[in-house]
């Protein structure tokens, strides 16, 4: 019976969007409480990483000009070039900024998935996943919203499923839109710290957990709002 991993990394790109790293990552905080987690947070450089993306690949970059926008930073530990070889788990989030090319980061994917135990996108992280060519062949989901985007991606080389909140495909694990990051999360602890913790977790967040992979409204929901929009 092999032992829990203990090394954890999450990658960092300008526009990554907040809860898909905040979600696995506070469980991750909490389940460090009682059992040991080592945890890296890798970018391209040692600078502040924004969840704001470069305007350019935005859907709506008209919200620049307005003043209001909010945004926070990330100040990471590592740099692509001195992640830790230790790494067992890399979370990749979502977010706008997955539109850019992020060669330095998808070589990251590319090279280190062969010495991974796990690989975790949230949301439309799994566009790098696909990118770097680490789900072909596999099956995988994304967020819904995006899905017309991202079911383009992987060269057809990927199976993308769209009712999932979230699809476990040997060691690649991709969930659905941000949320949908937690409960995936919180599945991967229960695999490998049992349903005890997991729930315990859950509980402390006071989170109602979707135990089912293939509970997924949203897949539903946006399939009617792209409906709507092409008969508008």
């Amino acid at each position: 019976m092999t032992t829990p991993p203990t090394s954890f990394g999450v990658l960092l790109f300008p526009g990554f969007q907040a809860l898909d790293v905040f979600g696995p990552l506070d469980i991750l905080n909490v389940l460090s409480y009682n059992h040991p987690i080592t945890l890296s947070i890798i970018a391209s450089a040692l600078s502040p990483v924004s969840t704001l993306p470069p305007p350019e690949y935005v859907d709506y970059p008209s919200l620049f000009t307005q003043s209001h926008i909010t945004s926070q930073s990330i100040v990471p530990t590592h740099t692509i070039a001195t992640a830790p070889s230790s790494l067992e788990v890399l979370i990749v989030p979502g977010g706008y900024g997955t539109r850019a090319p992020l060669t330095e980061e998808l070589e990251l994917i590319r090279t280190r998935f062969p010495s991974l135990r796990y690989i975790f996108s949230v949301c439309t992280g799994s566009v790098l996943l696909a990118r770097a060519g680490v789900l072909d062949g596999k099956k995988a989901t994304s967020n819904k919203k995006a899905w017309d985007w991202v079911k383009t991606q992987g060269e057809g080389k990927v199976e993308w499923v769209q009712k999932a909140r979230w699809v476990e495909d040997g060691m690649c694990w991709t969930t659905s839109g941000i949320t949908a990051g937690i409960d995936g999360f919180l599945a991967l602890v229960e695999k490998e710290w049992g349903r005890e913790t997991a729930d315990g977790i859950a509980a402390g967040m006071e989170l109602e957990r979707k135990r089912d992979w293939r509970e997924d409204v949203w897949a539903g929901f946006w399939e009617g709002e792209r409906r709507k929009a092409a008969e508008a």
